[in-house]
């Protein structure tokens, strides 16, 4: 069963139609890896009973030749920052632990409804706020790449790291993550598997515990490019009950055979400004290999500026924590979630639930928030930070004149190892961390990560590629014909 989970979505729904296997062998091996895998720390929450009960139901509509999609059956994982019904979901954080919603996200309920088995709730920095998944109270996840010992790792990234792990392992074929400045792609670039960040408002966030709402979009990791556009088939399109939800009509993407597809006459761009001090040799050596290959397969590649992306992630961070200020205000210990023992007052019963139930990051960035929503402080960096994210938007729009895609790096380097990482503060580590991923949410445009090599160390190198709103099909079709060229090794030798 092994060699089942490493292949594709679509080659499992085959095997299940012809009857070959079932999903309940599927999800039993899904299972059986999670516990065997265990030690990296991917799942905070995994439902054995109400898995092997989908499971069951999915094997019965195989046998009634009625499946309800090409997900039917299919081990999925959901980040845990998404709500889900009788199960909790805790961002990983004190304040959380013990809260079960009754109800569940759009994207869950959407899984569902097609039939994937939702195999339980991945890892993440608290309350999503961070690149590494480093600060959970159940742990840091582990990457399976370069791994030697729990003494001797490297980081998966974040925060949607405890998602991608699990694909990158096999535990699942997808998982829900988000984004907000990277938090998808990221990880998916240090775990060696795709990242997709869609369009803002394109998949519904009703549900998805909100850290920056102008900026948070639900993303998709997978092991391929054709399984991530099987999933976000499934998870996109209008939601009533998410007022930032696209309206307009949603059409399926097929994307055709990659020996098929040119890329000739493609307009690629690449961002001067994304040329970083801090980018390492190998991964500007991976983006230049990348660009030759585009160049030599008949697309015109040509550099192109992106002048305010300088100013993008101090906007980013102002914007961010002024948000965060504002939706971690309904945490008081008063209506769901931790609640400290406190009774002498009503302050003091907020303040102390606060305290215990936040860690370091997330009081950090609610009290800087706090500080530049100030009367004295709003013009000054919260009206200002705005002005610029549209100064940094106007930059991808005016992009779009000259190119049709622009190509980047992902990360500026391979994963760090865990112990360099927690040498810098979360905010340090985020500004080098979110650089080349950040400016995307800021204009809300769709982005993806997929890996094209292995450094000298063996660990993924990724690259990145952006474009216009609504270019989806377009973006995974590259995806796609670069993925069948590179052919990366999805899984780590003798895993």
């Amino acid at each position: 069963m092994n060699n089942v989970l490493k292949t594709s979505i679509n080659n499992v729904y085959k095997l299940f139609a012809e009857n070959s296997i079932t999903p309940l062998d599927v999800t039993e091996a899904s299972l059986s890896h999670i516990e065997h895998f265990s030690k990296y720390n991917a799942f905070i929450t995994v439902s054995k009973n109400l898995v092997e009960n989908q499971a069951i139901q999915s094997e019965r509509r195989y046998k009634d030749s009625k499946p309800l999609s090409e997900l039917d059956g299919i081990p999925i994982a959901v980040k845990d920052n998404f709500c889900t019904q009788n199960i909790a979901t805790t961002c990983a954080s004190k304040m959380l632990e013990n809260f079960k919603p009754t109800y569940d996200a759009t994207v869950v309920q959407k899984l569902k409804q097609s039939g994937a088995i939702i195999m339980g709730k991945t890892n993440l920095d608290q309350f999503a706020m961070g690149s590494g998944t480093v600060d959970s109270i159940y742990g840091p996840a582990k990457n399976v790449w370069g791994y030697k010992s729990d003494s001797d790792f490297h980081i998966v990234g974040g925060s949607s790291g405890g998602s991608a792990l699990a694909v990158a392992t096999g535990m699942c074929y997808g998982a829900i993550g988000s984004d907000t400045g990277g938090s998808t792609r990221n990880p998916a670039s240090y775990c060696g598997i795709v990242g997709l960040k869609p369009t803002y408002g394109l998949v519904s966030r009703y549900g998805l515990i909100p850290l920056v709402n102008s900026m948070d979009v639900p993303g998709i990791l997978s092991r391929t490019v054709d399984d991530c556009v099987s999933i976000l088939n499934t998870v996109a399109g209008f939601d009533s009950k998410d007022s930032t939800s696209l309206t307009k009509p949603y059409r399926k993407i097929r994307l055709p055979d990659a020996r098929k597809m040119t890329v000739k006459g493609l307009k690629v761009g690449i961002p001067q400004e994304y040329f970083n001090e801090h980018l390492s040799t190998e991964v500007y050596e991976a983006w230049n290999e990348i660009a030759n290959l585009l160049e030599n397969n008949g697309a015109v590649v040509k550099q192109i500026s992106l002048p305010n992306t300088e100013h993008s992630i101090v906007c980013y961070s102002i914007l961010n924590q002024c948000e965060v200020a504002s939706n971690m205000a309904r945490y008081n210990g008063i209506q769901f979630g931790f609640r400290a023992n406190e009774n002498e007052s009503t302050e003091k019963l907020f303040a102390t639930t606060r305290s215990l139930g936040f860690n370091e990051v997330v009081r950090n960035r609610i009290l800087t928030g706090n500080y530049f929503l100030l009367t004295r402080n709003y013009d000054k960096y919260f009206n200002k930070a705005l002005k610029v994210r549209r100064l940094i938007a106007n930059d991808f729009h005016a992009a779009w004149e000259k190119v049709q895609i622009l190509l980047t790096p992902t990360t500026l380097t391979t994963a760090p190892f865990y112990s360099d990482f927690c040498k810098k503060t979360n905010r340090d580590q985020c500004a080098v961390q979110d650089y080349c991923t950040q400016p995307a949410n800021m204009a809300g445009v769709p982005a993806i990560s997929i890996p094209v090599k292995l450094s000298k160390t063996g660990l993924p190198i990724s690259i990145q590629l952006i474009g216009r709103n609504l270019s989806e099909p377009m973006l995974l079709a590259v995806a796609k014909y670069l993925e069948n060229i590179v052919r990366f090794p999805h899984y780590v030798e003798n895993l």
